[in-house]
């Protein structure tokens, strides 16, 4: 196929862009079409793979039969067999009369199955018979019927791990995998990315009667660098938003009012992302290892949180301080950067053993009480038989583990690196970091760095 065909495709079903991959995807999708061979198109959710299937039974000798999508994920397990095949006058309960299926009323046109890793087990069975003999039986009948259905199949999840799991047949996988299609992810195509938005701006202001927006280089940095993980949907609401929003400043969109519509996502794929680089930097990036122990400061910090807020809760209950002292060793390993101290200053009370045989109580003096301690009483022989004087021990947070300071070295060293690396500079330091420039400040001031 010739790069002119490939840009008619394109013009004739909407599709922007240039990027290499996209291209060779089109062109597979324009050989297959002739065929009858099954087709399944991976890629991420949101890349577009609706628009392949529709090439494929527009250039295809069926393209005057039907042709219907179905989201095998938003039909309920119970109901998609019936769906998808039909049923017969009571074959369940609701089915009053009998039901075709897609798969009868689609007889010499196409069905895309979109999300086809969503499909259970019992279904797949059923499926792989249609591929197979071109045969199905309606949900409740015994009766095959013969079809003539070609499935063009499409899923944004690795198939071969499903199979691996157990969640999805692989004779069927082997059954669809005739031919695959990948569509590229939005982040992988380059400059097609501003060819989209500007594409999107420009309709939008053709429907709400606007100026269409204006990026300044800057705003073109930041749009390229984004991984946009809703890929293409993403990147539309965002045009939208933004022209709405934005359509009265009558002036070039730069990056920093870019940023602000552009929200904090990980990589698709779950692996950790690297963060955008900053103005100024020598280029280098941060190592999964740094990012790996900032991951783990902000675990710590939320689990010091908690622990802080439980600590409170239980602190201000006769039962709660008995909980925090049965449970000394997972209080005392409060990070030390937390404010530890009560809401109020209670003295810790001791119970003494009184002459008649009762418990009775006292409370130390000021120069006794633990301060900023929680106040802790303890029981002791809950039967009342009491012998001895009992004493609170003392339910203080200690200083932290030699490996929670290690981190915080570690966090101190990350802090230093990123101001090198963007000349002192706070805002580019706190989004190399991906915190904000108050943490930032804070966190400086914590560690007593020097700045200059």
């Amino acid at each position: 196929m010739n790069q002119q065909e490939i840009q008619s495709i394109k013009q004739r079903f909407g599709i922007i862009g240039n990027a290499p991959a996209l291209n060779y995807a089109i062109n597979v999708a324009m050989q297959v079409a002739a065929t009858d061979l099954t087709v399944l198109i991976t890629g991420e959710s949101g890349s577009g793979k609706e628009s392949f299937s529709k090439i494929i039974h527009s250039l295809s000798a069926r393209k005057h039969g039907q042709f219907i999508a179905i989201n095998c994920g938003a039909i309920p397990e119970g109901t998609i067999d019936s769906e998808l095949f039909g049923h017969e006058k009571g074959s369940f309960t609701g089915a009053v009369d009998s039901r075709k299926g897609y798969f009868e009323t689609t007889n010499g046109g196409t069905i895309f199955l979109d999300e086809i890793g969503e499909m259970p087990l019992g279904t797949q069975a059923r499926l792989l018979r249609v591929l197979e003999n071109g045969e199905f039986i309606r949900v409740g009948s015994s009766k095959t019927q013969k079809t003539d259905v070609r499935v063009v199949a499409a899923t944004n999840v690795n198939l071969m791990d499903a199979v691996e799991k157990g969640k999805f047949r692989e004779d069927l996988y082997y059954r669809l995998n005739t031919v695959p299609i990948f569509v590229p992810p939005l982040r992988e195509r380059g400059a097609d990315i501003e060819l989209l938005f500007r594409k999107f701006t420009t309709d939008f202001a053709e429907r709400y009667r606007i100026n269409p927006l204006q990026l300044t280089e800057s705003a073109k940095q930041t749009l390229m660098a984004y991984p946009f993980p809703g890929n293409i949907r993403q990147l539309k609401n965002i045009a939208e938003q933004i022209s709405i929003l934005e359509s009265e400043q009558n002036k070039p969109i730069d990056g920093e009012t870019l940023a602000k519509y552009l929200p904090l996502s990980q990589q698709p794929n779950r692996t950790l992302a690297l963060f955008p680089q900053a103005p100024g930097t020598n280029g280098e990036n941060f190592s999964e290892r740094e990012l790996l122990y900032k991951v783990l400061f902000d675990m710590r910090r939320d689990v010091n949180d908690l622990k802080k807020l439980v600590r409170d809760v239980l602190g201000n209950e006769q039962d709660g301080r008995q909980i925090l002292h049965n449970h000394k060793d997972l209080f005392d390993s409060i990070s030390p950067d937390v404010d530890l101290r009560p809401s109020t200053d209670v003295s810790v009370t001791r119970f003494l053993p009184a002459t008649n045989g009762s418990i009775r109580a006292e409370t130390p003096p000021p120069s006794e009480t633990y301060g900023t301690h929680p106040p802790v009483q303890i029981f002791d022989n809950v039967d009342g038989d009491v012998n001895e004087v009992t004493e609170v021990e003392d339910v203080t947070h200690e200083t932290e583990e030699d490996d929670s300071l290690s981190l915080e070295r570690q966090e101190k060293e990350m802090i230093l690196k990123a101001l090198r690396r963007n000349n002192n500079k706070r805002k580019y330091a706190a989004q190399a970091l991906g915190i904000s420039e108050r943490t930032l400040y804070r966190k400086i001031k914590q560690y007593e760095i020097d700045e200059e």
